[in-house]
């Protein structure tokens, strides 16, 4: 899209977030992620709807700044964006693709989760078994419960001697 382009629709808008990446993890997209939950066309202004990955997160500012210098850069002014804590945000949210590219990125992506009731056990039963991104092992044991971001797990394969991160299955 160029900025030449005088009008838009939401498949438009969707299309140029999707381009947006998340400032901690460079290979994954807010759309990769579930953070890009909604665009509507209301009024005149599209409507942006994001859900941070935790309430503190403090890559969302970042993020909505992006989204703001993507729009306007292709010539959009009639915009909102809104963070929305109506859902909780799960690792489910995130694509297929996106855990692939996580795991290729060298962090350990996250599995399924179940129901929030689950939760807790599946916090407690991923501290041993988190296979390495780089040989595939489950020869590892976590280092410490934050890597380099709240949402990610310092862990340490006994097999290829590798440390790595686990994105944390929420």
């Amino acid at each position: 899209m160029t900025a030449t382009k005088s009008t838009y629709n939401k498949e438009d808008i969707w299309e140029l977030i999707s381009e947006v990446t998340d400032p901690e993890i460079p290979v994954l997209t807010i759309v990769d992620l579930g953070i890009a939950r909604d665009v509507e066309y209301k009024d005149g202004t599209f409507v942006i709807r994001i859900t941070p990955t935790y309430s503190g997160c403090p890559a969302m500012q970042a993020i909505e700044k992006e989204i703001e210098k993507k729009l306007r850069l292709n010539g959009i002014d009639n915009f909102e964006i809104k963070t929305d804590f109506s859902e909780t945000w799960t690792t489910d949210w995130m694509t297929e693709d996106a855990k692939k590219r996580l795991k290729e990125y060298g962090i350990a992506p996250p599995g399924k989760t179940e129901k929030v009731d689950n939760f807790l056990k599946s916090l407690e039963s991923s501290g041993d078994h988190v296979p390495c991104p780089y040989c595939d092992s489950e020869n590892t044991e976590i280092q410490s419960e934050f890597g380099s971001t709240a949402c990610k797990a310092q862990y340490y394969c006994r097999d290829c001697n590798e440390p790595f991160e686990h994105f944390k299955c929420i």
